[in-house]
């Protein structure tokens, strides 16, 4: 597959729907905007056509609201699920002139960030994620702010992947390379599964 690239980052997406299931309940958002660009995971409760249902609404809003704060957002998708099962998901907004990164996670989609150290070492920092459920028991929505550096790393997994992906070395390679060999290495097998491999290039839009 060719990479997918914006000026600010490229990114990678890996997913596997439960078997026996017609569709998946995991959806990603990659959506450009003037400045920046905003990346998310998205599980709907459960699995099968109400889950994918619920995952389709949060994603639409998700992408017809991007430019918004990620607090906003959030609240704009728990307004439209409430009548579903809700979805848990984790967000990431990449801005290219303060090169920061907002982070907002509701629910068990992880987020991990990698980077190499000044040393040429590498670290990983787990994201904060809120319990709860976007379009039922939404939590206070407090925002994560994180420097951005060319050649950072995020990745998003839904629990469909065990947490032992955030050990793999992603650093280096394509992401999504990195993002098969995490769903090939760390699905369940018992839940739908997706995995978003996000680098940032530390460009502009």
């Amino acid at each position: 597959m060719e990479p997918l690239t914006t000026n600010l980052v490229e990114w990678g997406v890996a997913e596997l729907a439960l078997s026996a299931e017609a569709e998946s309940g995991d959806r990603h958002v990659v959506r450009p905007l003037a400045g920046g660009v905003l990346v998310a995971a998205v599980d709907g409760l459960g699995h099968g056509r109400e889950a994918a249902a619920a995952a389709r609404i949060a994603v639409a809003t998700l992408e017809e609201f991007p430019f918004e704060p990620l607090p906003v957002l959030f609240h704009r998708c728990h307004e439209r699920l409430r009548d579903t099962r809700g979805v848990v998901m984790s967000a990431a907004a990449f801005h290219a002139r303060e090169q920061t990164i907002t982070w907002l996670g509701v629910g068990n989609v992880e987020g991990v960030v990698q980077r190499v150290t000044s040393h040429g070492g590498r670290v990983s920092q787990r994201l904060l994620v809120r319990g709860g459920v976007v379009g039922g028991n939404l939590p206070h929505l407090g925002v994560s702010l994180l420097p951005q550096h060319p050649g950072d790393l995020l990745i998003l997994a839904t629990d469909g992947i065990r947490s032992a992906f955030a050990e793999e070395p992603t650093l280096s390679g394509p992401p999504q390379q990195a993002a098969d060999r995490i769903l090939a290495r760390h699905a369940r097998g018992t839940d739908d599964a997706l995995v978003l491999v996000v680098r940032c290039l530390g460009g502009g839009l």
